[in-house]
C-alpha cells in the first residue's frame, strides 16, 4: 500500500510539473509550433476554396494531402489531391522551394493530354514559376502556419479571444515574413492587397484551422477583382511524412496534343 501511495504521489508531481509547460505552450503558439518542427515531419491539410464574384458564390476547389517541412518550418515537399476543378481530380507531388525543383502531376488536364500515351504522371524538372502556385493554382491558401515568423506576425497583427485569432495583413507584410508567400505568384500581385484571416488554435496551442479572405488587385486578368475565401484545416502536426517521387516507369516529361508529343509546361 505504501508503495502504491508513493507511486501516486510521484505521478501527481509529474502531472503538476507538466501542466505549466502545457499551459505555456497553449499561451504561446509559436513555442508550441517550434516544438513539433523537425526534418521528416509534416502536417495533414484539408482545404476548401470559395470564389465570390459580386453576389455569386461557388465552391471552387477542394484539396487534401500532406505538407512536409524541415526544422525551420519551410515546406520542402507536398502531396496534394485536388477535386472540383475544371479538369477534374488531380494529384500533385512537388519538391524544393527553388526554381529548378521537380514536380509531378497526375489526372486533371494532364490526364487529357496523356490519355493515349499510357503514362500516369507528368514530370516537370524545370519549374519556371516559383514552387507551389503552379501546382495548386491561384486559389489556394497563402497563409502558412508552419513558419514561426509567419505565425508570430499573424498573432501580432490579430486580436486573440481564447482560441481564436482574427486580423488583417497586407501582401507586402506577409512577403516580409513568409517564404511560402514570397515564393508564390501572388507576392507580386499588389503589395497593398489586404488579407483578412482567422486562426483557430488547438488546446495544445497549434493551429488547427486558417480561414483567409482576399480580393486580388493584380495578376492575370481572369483573377483580378475576384474575392477568394480559403478554409484550411490542419491535423497530425509533427507526424512523420514521407513524400516520394512516382515510379519512373509511370512517368514522362512529355505531354501530347493529338499526335504531337513534346516537353512543355501547363499554365497554373
Amino acid at each position: 500500500m505504501r508503495k502504491m501511495i508513493m507511486a501516486l504521489v510521484a505521478c501527481g508531481a509529474l502531472l503538476a510539473a507538466a501542466a505549466p509547460v502545457q499551459a505555456v505552450a497553449a499561451k504561446d503558439p509559436v513555442r508550441a509550433l517550434k516544438a513539433v518542427l523537425a526534418a521528416g515531419g509534416g502536417v495533414h491539410i484539408t482545404e476548401t476554396t470559395t470564389l465570390m464574384e459580386g453576389t455569386d458564390e461557388r465552391a471552387e476547389r477542394r484539396r487534401e494531402g500532406d505538407l512536409s517541412f524541415n526544422a525551420k518550418g519551410e515546406i520542402v515537399a507536398l502531396d496534394i489531391t485536388t477535386t472540383g476543378g475544371e479538369y477534374g481530380r488531380e494529384r500533385v507531388i512537388g519538391f524544393n522551394h527553388d526554381i529548378g525543383g521537380t514536380a509531378y502531376r497526375s489526372g486533371g488536364l494532364v490526364a487529357e493530354l496523356r490519355k493515349h500515351r499510357g503514362k500516369t504522371w507528368w514530370k516537370d524538372s524545370h519549374q519556371l514559376h516559383l514552387w507551389y502556385t503552379v501546382l495548386l493554382g491561384d486559389d489556394q491558401q497563402l497563409v502558412n502556419p508552419t513558419e514561426p515568423a509567419t505565425l508570430a506576425a499573424l498573432l501580432k497583427n490579430g486580436q486573440r479571444s481564447e482560441s481564436v485569432v482574427s486580423g488583417l495583413i497586407t501582401f507586402k507584410e506577409l512577403r516580409e515574413v513568409s517564404l511560402w508567400f514570397d515564393r508564390s505568384s501572388h507576392s507580386s500581385w499588389g503589395a497593398d492587397t489586404k488579407l483578412h484571416y482567422t486562426l483557430t488554435l488547438s488546446p495544445a496551442g497549434l493551429v488547427s484551422r486558417v480561414q483567409s479572405t482576399y480580393t486580388l488587385t493584380g495578376g492575370p486578368e481572369e483573377v483580378v477583382g475576384k474575392t477568394l475565401h480559403i478554409d484550411t484545416h490542419y491535423s497530425k502536426w509533427g507526424g512523420k511524412v514521407s513524400i516520394k517521387a512516382p515510379d519512373p516507369r509511370d512517368t514522362t516529361s512529355e505531354l501530347c496534343s493529338e499526335d504531337i508529343c513534346r516537353v512543355l509546361r501547363l499554365p497554373s
